[in-house]
């Protein structure tokens, strides 16, 4: 097989039993790829919760095929036919989570995604799926991804300030993000998911390569596993910057973290309103927060510091982990390493990385691209140019900062360029009404900000 001369990209079925659901995909006619989602401990699914489970299911399968989508990219979609509130979601999901993959292969999405709908009816609201799901009567208690690094840290002690229930929950084997979750002292769930060895032979073959939004991935399978175990939330830790896009190109946003800004989460939050179950809210408990804000809500969690990273290269699937939990040349260790700086005293801030990665010439390019100076913002999860520029001035008028070398060189060669006005520490710290933060875990939110 060529994957990307393929034709159709199929939906072909996806099954749950035993704590297993497996979701199978193809193109054209090629052989099944079976990716496998395992529930640990699954307990026997209540009859009332059926509807909701099937449905929750099959979003999974529909997102997760995101994932092998883009190995070919073929013109057509083939699967059962969707309801309008559905098949937005999706196109939308496809378009924009796949944008950054589209802009770094030269690649043209717009038009060419397009879910099959259901014939529209003024019988029916014209395909709109309109509808309220039922109250499940789910219990209130509250799933809390664990990431391994500092934003989740943040959400999952701001709940137990609360008294709240909740669990640790991560997807796949990663053993810093299961010391994290122990950490936390919360009940832990760790589900797993595994890749259709397939996908790896249509890569070997030539296949389309690039960044999928796992964030959304994830997010369906905690759906399938709030109304599998009895879960009546599910709360992310994704900040308002993860909003912001990394660049424009050709009319087109390019956002690195869509599947974690706020119009995804919207969608989803409301999508499973109305197919899943009325009582189960979808939402991100640091969304009012620029990272700036959780950084400094993370500063105050001072037993986390030997154990959290937010270091990338830690959690590859393939390719080599740095030797210790910061590789220090990334941009997730330069955004992390600034945005701590002016709240953590600077030995306790060298202490967790090793190093003085701003006192490092070499690393100047990499700083330079956080404070969108003579390039982009970085394809990562990192806070937005006008917050790192903030830090940075923050520390250039400090005095235990001012000589190393990348602060000297903003002082000298970056802030004559930029309006004094606009680079306060202090804007960044003010949180947004804008977040669909339940009420039950609103209390939540005093101990973030």
């Amino acid at each position: 097989m060529q994957p990307r001369l393929t034709q159709v990209f199929r939906f072909v079925r996806c099954a749950y039993a035993d704590g297993v659901a497996e979701l199978v995909y193809a193109f054209d006619q090629g052989e099944e790829m079976i990716e496998r989602i395992r529930f640990p401990s699954a307990p026997a699914l209540p009859p009332e919760r059926q509807q909701a489970f099937d449905a929750a299911l099959k979003l999974l399968h529909l997102i997760a095929g995101v994932s092998y989508y883009k190995a070919g990219v073929p013109p057509q979609i083939e699967a059962e036919p969707l309801d309008d509130t559905t098949a937005d979601l999706l196109d939308a999901l496809y378009l924009h989570g796949l944008a950054e993959f589209a802009y770094r292969n030269g690649l043209d999405l717009r038009g060419r995604i397009a879910f099959p709908r259901l014939a529209r009816s003024p019988l029916r609201g014209e395909g709109s799926g309109g509808r309220e799901a039922p109250v499940l009567g789910l219990p209130p208690r509250t799933l809390v991804p664990i990431g391994g690094g500092k934003d989740s840290l943040v959400a999952a002690e701001a709940i137990k300030s609360i008294g709240g229930a909740a669990t640790a929950v991560w997807v796949g084997n990663s053993p810093l993000i299961a010391a994290c979750a122990e950490r936390t002292g919360l009940p832990t769930l760790n589900i797993q998911r595994e890749l259709s060895p397939l996908l790896f032979e249509l890569n070997r073959l030539g296949a389309w390569n690039g960044h999928v939004p796992v964030t959304a991935v994830n997010s369906a399978i905690l759906a399938v596993a709030a109304v599998l175990y009895g879960y009546d939330s599910i709360a992310f830790a994704n900040e308002r910057s993860a909003s912001a896009a990394t660049l424009e190109y050709e009319g087109q946003q390019v956002n690195h973290q869509w599947s974690k800004g706020y119009a995804f989460e919207a969608m989803l939050a409301g999508w499973l309103h109305t197919h899943v179950a009325a009582d189960l809210d979808y939402c991100s408990l640091l969304r009012p927060y620029s990272e700036l804000a959780v950084t400094r809500a993370f500063a105050r969690l001072t037993p986390y510091f030997d154990a959290f990273s937010s270091c990338n290269r830690n959690f590859r699937i393939l390719g080599p982990k740095p030797a210790d939990r910061w590789c220090g040349q990334c941009p997730k260790c330069h955004f992390v390493f600034l945005a701590l700086a002016p709240f953590l005293p600077k030995p306790r801030l060298l202490s967790i990385f090793g190093r003085n990665l701003l006192d490092d010439e070499t690393q100047a390019a990499g700083f330079d691209a956080l404070l969108e100076y003579q390039d982009h913002k970085p394809f990562e999860c990192v806070g937005e140019g006008a917050e790192a520029r903030a830090a940075m001035f923050a520390l250039s008028q400090r005095p235990e900062w001012q000589e190393d070398a990348l602060v000297a060189r903003f002082a000298r060669e970056i802030l004559p360029q930029l309006d004094p006005a606009r680079l306060a520490l202090e804007p960044w710290l003010v949180p947004s009404a804008e977040h669909h933060v339940p009420m039950r875990l609103r209390p939540a939110l005093q101990a973030i900000g």
